[in-house]
């Protein structure tokens, strides 16, 4: 196990809450990336496949934590574009 591992992913964790707060308060998808979102996907995905293939310790548990922060983010990003595309039918 890294420690460096363990704090890169818990750095990087602990900004995705408030990511998640703020689209789902916002109720829109202005500013946000799904490509970025959906790069962080695969690659905390590969982060998840390469520890079960070569290297299984706890920090999966990180890795598999912050997948589910960005999905959840990426969720609400597809449920705020659509209140986006509502918006613009109003006007």
């Amino acid at each position: 196990m890294s420690i460096f591992e363990a704090v890169m992913l818990l750095c990087f964790g602990f900004a995705w809450p408030f990511s998640i707060y703020t689209s789902f308060k916002s109720k829109t998808a202005k500013g946000k990336s799904i490509l970025f979102l959906l790069v962080l996907l695969i690659g905390y995905l590969a982060g998840i496949t390469h520890k079960i293939l070569y290297s299984f310790d706890y920090i999966i548990a990180l890795y598999i934590l912050n997948f589910c922060f960005v999905f959840i983010d990426t969720i609400l990003y597809f449920r705020n574009r659509k209140y986006d595309q509502s918006e613009e039918i109003k006007k």
